[in-house]
């Protein structure tokens, strides 16, 4: 059985996610030029904190809608639900596609079973969570608790 790794993020001016340093947990600064883009690279980096491998095998769709007061709910909702196909259906994305609007996701997550996983992360959190206008559209903190 063959592996293939979530795609890498290749980070440019417009959007993209790297690690940043917290001191209990693992936090990941992200920017997107709108909400859609800023959520499929919070999900991006997320899986890449995970170290996600998929398998070369079979490729299986999953269908997402979500309902939240405001954006950063939506966004610590949909990165718990992503984190729930992980931990219990070994299901592993490597493609998102999603669109919002009126505080309502819908989703199609396109992955394969997981092959490998380095790391555990228990939740998305709220932890300082503020979605913002910035240098490269909208941008955020995410803090994951571990």
């Amino acid at each position: 059985m063959t592996e293939r790794s979530v795609p890498e993020n290749v980070t440019t001016s417009t959007e993209g996610y790297r690690e940043i340093e917290h001191t209990a947990d693992w936090a990941l600064e992200v920017w997107g030029p709108d909400l859609e883009a800023l959520f499929v690279q919070a999900a991006l980096g997320m899986c890449s904190l995970l170290g996600v491998r998929l398998v070369n095998g079979p490729r299986e769709r999953r269908s997402l809608d979500l309902k939240a007061a405001d954006s950063e709910t939506l966004l610590v909702d949909f990165l718990n639900e992503l984190l729930f196909l992980v931990d219990r259906e070994n299901f592993g994305p490597d493609r998102i596609d999603l669109e919002i609007r009126d505080q309502r996701l819908a989703m199609v997550i396109d992955g394969a079973q997981i092959a490998e996983r380095g790391k555990e992360i228990k939740a998305a959190t709220f932890a300082g969570l503020v979605i913002r206008r910035g240098e490269h559209g909208l941008e955020t903190r995410v803090v994951f608790d571990v």
